[in-house]
Parts: structure tokens; C-alpha cells; sequence
């Protein structure tokens, strides 16, 4: 969809317009699910969490400015999303077997020591978690992801620098343990 079609559903569904929101929905649904996949890691709950961030996409739509691309607005309320769908499940995401989220060589130590790397970056909290999904997992920018999460660039760097040292902690004491 070019930059004019979305425009166009975008200010027709924000003017009421139930094809364009339908139209809007339909084309990036996919995207939804796909962050809601990575962010959870459990197709049912990502499933569940996307329905959700439909229904908040509908009641929200209105408040989408212009401000920073859709995509970017949308991965804000999907994250929103899955937060608020974990709290009121009282659970956290699940350690599912994610390694489809990983792009890695087919060997087998490698999917395994790529799995921990997943499950221990969901273990993090919220905001390093977000921003190394963000920067390392969808390839933003520094300044991108600080844009989508409202917050300087110094403090996404920061994140993904403590992110990384308690990460390298974590499996620099495991080889010396094991």
C-alpha cells in the first residue's frame, strides 16, 4: 500500500468510515500479529493480544497525529497491547519454543544458545526488553525506537547497553560454570 492509500483509510476510518477502518485493519493485521508473535511468543496469546489492539486501534484510531509513520504508532499500541493483556491474565509471556524469531544457522547448539538468548531477554525488564526488540529484533534506530517509545536516544542506548552487559553476565557465568 503506498503512502497516499494509507492516508486515505487512515482519515476515512478516523472520520467513521467502517471500509476504511475494515481496509486499514485487513492490510496490517499481519504486522500486528507478527509483533504481538515476537513480543509474547505464543501463537494463542498473540492471536488474543492482536484481537485486543483491533478494538484499541478502533477506539484509538482518533488519536493518531501524524506525528511518526502508522507502523510506528502501530507497534506502540500493540506493546501497550500485550502489556495490559498479560496484566489482566495475571501471567507473564510464555517461554514458548520461539526460535522462529530468531535468524540462525541451522545447527543445533546454535538454536539452542539463540533460545536462552530469547528466553533470557524476556526475563528483562520492561524497557531494555523493549528496546532490544525493538533495535536488535525489528532493526530500528536508536532514534527510531526512542520516537516510538517516548523517550530520549540516550536512554534506548542505555537500555540496550544494560540489556547486553546483564545478558553477557549471564552467559559468561554460565561458560564458567559449565
Amino acid at each position: 500500500m503506498d503512502e497516499t492509500e494509507e492516508q486515505r483509510l487512515i482519515k476515512g476510518a478516523q472520520a467513521g468510515d467502517a471500509d476504511a477502518f475494515e481496509a486499514l485493519v485487513n492490510e496490517y493485521y499481519e504486522v500486528m500479529f507478527k509483533m504481538a508473535f515476537k513480543w509474547c511468543r505464543n501463537e494463542q496469546d498473540a492471536q488474543d493480544i492482536t484481537q485486543d489492539a483491533c478494538i484499541k486501534l478502533a477506539r484509538g484510531i482518533g488519536s493518531f497525529k501524524g506525528d511518526s509513520a502508522f507502523t510506528s504508532w502501530l507497534y506502540r499500541l500493540v506493546i501497550n497491547t500485550a502489556k495490559d493483556w498479560y496484566k489482566k491474565q495475571n501471567r507473564h509471556p510464555s517461554s514458548s519454543d520461539g526460535l522462529e524469531t530468531a535468524k540462525i544457522d541451522e545447527k543445533v547448539d546454535e538454536k539452542l544458545f539463540a533460545k536462552q538468548v530469547v528466553d533470557e531477554i524476556h526475563k528483562l525488564p520492561d524497557g531494555e526488553k523493549e528496546a532490544m526488540f525493538l533495535v536488535i529484533g525489528e532493526g530500528m534506530s536508536h532514534g527510531e525506537a526512542a520516537k516510538l517509545l517516548d523517550c530520549k536516544e540516550s536512554t534506548v542506548s542505555w537500555r540496550i547497553h544494560e540489556a547486553r552487559k546483564k545478558l553477557n553476565e549471564l552467559f559468561e557465568g554460565e561458560r564458567a560454570h559449565g
